[in-house]
């Protein structure tokens, strides 16, 4: 079993949203750590947690990250990081994982399934470190985690959809 670390200035959360009902909004977190216990030999051994900065998120719009981070969304003041703990890891395919993990967000805990594709083989940086990367995906419904907050448009429909697509990079250190 190894242990890695995450590292954060080579990883990131990001997700996407629908707008308006015609396009997509993407943002990410710019704070991600955690740590990975990892045994090729052993999947199902594997144990996974990440921490994320709820208040570094951006979406390349100030008033608008204002806004995600008030009490009308991710309330950063009151919940102040987003969690995710693994439960359960199993071989997808060849190359892909399945973990599945409760997800808090909001102070809401829900389990979802990340679609993993990794880890990727052991490589030497520059530096000396030996890192792992992967690759993640899941799609979630954010009123279940309890970010409700909307507006109806005139022409039918809603601000912001539901559906949140969440997309993660990780490079992790081992040590």
């Amino acid at each position: 079993m190894a242990t890695y670390k995450i590292d954060p200035a080579h990883s990131g959360a990001e997700f996407v949203i629908r707008h308006m009902m015609i396009s997509n909004v993407r943002g990410g977190f710019t704070k991600v750590e955690g740590t990975i216990e990892y045994d090729a030999a052993n999947v199902a051994a594997t144990k996974i947690h990440v921490t994320i900065d709820a208040a570094s998120i951006d979406t390349r719009d100030g008033q608008r990250d204002g806004h995600l981070k008030s009490a009308d969304f991710l309330d950063v003041e009151k919940f102040p990081a987003i969690t995710f703990k693994s439960k359960k890891v199993e071989v997808a395919g060849e190359g892909e994982l399945k973990v599945t993990g409760d997800l808090t967000i909001h102070g809401t805990t829900k389990e979802v399934v990340l679609n993993v594709d990794g880890p990727t083989p052991e490589a030497k940086d520059p530096f000396g470190n030996v890192r792992v990367g992967a690759s993640a995906k899941t799609k979630i419904k954010r009123s279940e985690f309890g970010l409700t907050w909307n507006a109806a448009l005139e022409t039918g429909g809603f601000l912001v959809g539901d559906e949140l697509k969440i997309e993660l990079d990780v490079s992790a250190i081992r040590g």
